[in-house]
């Protein structure tokens, strides 16, 4: 069954929330509601009539005698916790079926987040756990990865920023989380144990209540005997804590107090109440989860150990990232800006942390089924053999265009110069000036000036041949992902000195085609081809005509064939008779009348060598096919 949507569960130790993406659509995944809330306490109660409820529903519903919170955690053997999430993850499954949001089974890919610290080993076992509650899709990412993709697709990062060093701070009720995203890599800053939490506040905030109650004993025996009592006021701390940081200016006043309320019957009421004095108080004392260092120098230190983990490789994040529902508490933000200082560093907090990882879970979801679909297209091109046949069909043209440049640089920089030297005496015999000329063609072609020329027309060729019949092959598919056609493009030409430093076709491919043409030419007698124009056609039966005698003298027999081989090898034409032979005025006439047939020679032997040409086609197809494959792990990031 084809997959329709991605499911964000963003099962935090405070609270839970889920959001939906549509595979085909690049609209904003929205939120899903249970208990008509789009955020829920992470708390499981049981009910002997309801069953199972969670959130505020197994919090205010009356009867319910069983209340587990916060039971987020690395996954263990302890049976109860296996039941607690099991259970707690089916049953928002269920109702979110019963409920129409979601199509559920194979149609729903539910995405799921861990903290970066996690292992493979932690995300898979995490994953077998999830299973069981009767999820038939399930992927465990980091929330990291969400939170890092919410703000890429919300807006909230420009491209320089997505493929610079982004810092993520994701500050959660249990864990506070460093991840280093650098070139699109995510890479886990790990502490070893952390368990740098919201919740440290909630609790310090409940034992403070506690200590302070007038009926503490009674309490403590109450907590002991019904557990879900104590998580009803640890949770009545906890929204102290949030009213206070929400509203941290109101509280300022020593006689203005953030209260939490919980009645645990009619006698008997726990009220947890903060300000900023009581708040900085409990942020400064040591805490024994903490190995007795404060909050606030525990998560000062932290970024001090991401800072120092950073600088050894050489890397200041361009941007901070914070997010998690903590991230709301202003001292956190001071603290990142005092750490990593603006300019070279911007601080960027997520404005709705409690929703952030939720959809972007659902967006990663979304973003991993369109860039596989993405990269299978993009196969599929390579495997058609459409790229191979369109090399092939313009390799001819290639020929085309290099026939005349070539024909034109020989002439000038190798047939002229040994003429004139034959012509000033610099050269004794036509077997020299044969030897002179081979050397000066193979060397002309070798030379930066040759290899330019063929670099010129093979950029001209791709550019104007091969590129737009390539981007009719890709722009197609970079409509359908909804990227910009540039994407998969080599705009402007395949020198690398004239487009983005990043798409380095050029190199590969010219690098190929001109060592090819440079040895199909003169390997393939072409320049022996030269040789025999100017030899045959223009000097030998000249000069035989007046040496014809003297070679005739020589016993020799007196055919075509002999008499040039005999004076190429034997007559040494006297300077004083070599400008009549050849005038400068001769030379010009003979490179003009051997040109065309030099192109030709040039041409045929281009087009005989196809073994050759086949390996160039092949290797010009596999350094495109690579260069896509480059584009297409940059331009990625662009899916929606």
């Amino acid at each position: 069954m084809e997959i329709l949507e991605t499911i964000g569960f963003d099962l935090g130790h405070g609270e839970t929330a889920v959001a939906k993406a549509i595979v085909e659509s690049i609209e904003p995944p929205q939120m899903l509601e249970i208990n008509n809330k789009k955020n829920q306490v992470t708390a499981l109660g049981w009910h002997p009539k309801l069953g199972y409820l969670v959130g505020e529903q197994a919090l205010i519903q009356a009867g319910v005698t069983q209340l587990t919170i916060s039971f987020k955690q690395k996954p263990n053997n302890d049976p109860k916790y296996r039941e607690t999430i099991s259970t707690f993850v089916a049953t928002y499954y269920r109702l979110l079926k019963e409920s129409k949001q979601l199509e559920g089974g194979k149609s729903s890919y539910f995405y799921i987040g861990c903290p970066s610290g996690w292992s493979v080993s932690d995300r898979s076992e995490y994953q077998n756990l999830l299973q069981e509650a009767g999820i038939p899709q399930i992927n465990v990412v980091p929330e990291s990865r969400a939170a890092f993709m919410q703000a890429k697709e919300a807006g909230k990062l420009e491209y320089d920023k997505l493929v610079a060093s982004v810092l993520i701070v994701d500050i959660g009720s249990s864990t506070t989380d460093f991840t280093l995203v650098n070139s699109l890599e995510e890479i886990p800053i790990d502490f070893g144990s952390n368990t740098l939490g919201a919740s440290l506040i909630d609790k310090a905030i409940f034992s403070r209540t506690l200590a302070n109650h007038e009926q503490k004993a009674l309490l403590e025996k109450v907590f002991k005997e019904y557990p879900h009592h104590q998580a009803r006021c640890e949770l009545a701390c906890r929204k102290a804590k949030e009213d206070y940081f929400s509203n941290e200016q109101l509280y300022s006043d020593p006689e203005s107090f953030a209260r939490g309320f919980e009645s645990i019957n009619e006698q008997i009421y726990f009220i947890p109440q903060v300000n900023k004095l009581m708040i900085e108080e409990i942020l400064n004392q040591p805490l024994p989860e903490l190995g007795f260092h404060s909050w606030i120098q525990t998560f000062s230190d932290s970024l001090n150990e991401a800072k120092e983990k950073l600088k050894k490789l050489g890397i200041v994040p361009k941007l901070v990232l914070m997010t998690g529902g903590a991230s709301r508490m202003k001292f956190t933000h001071l603290l990142c800006q005092k750490m990593f200082p603006e300019p070279e560093t911007l601080l960027r907090p997520d404005p709705e942390p409690e929703r952030c990882i939720a959809l972007g879970l659902a967006r990663v979801g979304r973003w991993d089924l369109r860039a596989a679909a993405f990269k299978e297209e993009v196969n599929k091109l390579f495997t058609s053999n459409k790229i191979k046949s369109l090399i092939e069909r313009h390799i001819p043209e290639l020929i085309e265009s290099l026939t005349k440049p070539l024909t034109d640089g020989l002439i000038v920089n190798a047939v002229k110069p040994g003429l004139k030297d034959w012509q000033k005496n610099k050269i004794r015999t036509l077997a020299d000036l044969e030897t002179s000329l081979i050397g000066r063609a193979e060397q002309w072609l070798k030379s930066d000036l040759a290899v330019r020329i063929i670099n010129n027309q093979c950029v001209s060729w791709f550019s104007n041949k091969i590129q737009p019949n390539l981007a009719a092959q890709t722009d197609p598919i970079c409509r359908k992902f909804q990227i910009p056609r540039s994407s998969l493009r080599f705009q402007d030409s395949i020198d690398p000195n004239f487009v983005n430093p990043e798409l380095r076709v050029g190199d590969a491919i010219l690098a190929e085609t001109v060592g090819f043409i440079v040895n199909v030419v003169i390997g393939g007698g072409t320049v022996a081809s030269i040789i025999t124009l100017i030899l045959t056609g223009h000097l030998t039966w000249p000069i035989a005509l007046v040496y014809g005698a003297s070679v005739m003298a020589a016993g020799m027999e007196l055919n075509r064939k002999s008499v040039q081989e005999v004076i190429k090898t034997n007559v040494d034409v006297p300077s004083w008779v070599r400008s009549s032979f050849l005038s400068d005025k001769k030379i010009e006439d003979m490179c003009e009348q051997i040109k065309p047939e030099l192109e030709k020679v040039i041409q045929e032997q281009l087009k005989a060598d196809r073994e050759a040409f086949d390996k160039l086609i092949v290797k010009v197809e596999q350094e495109l096919q690579k260069s896509l494959s480059n584009k297409v792990q940059s331009c990625i990031i662009l899916i929606q």
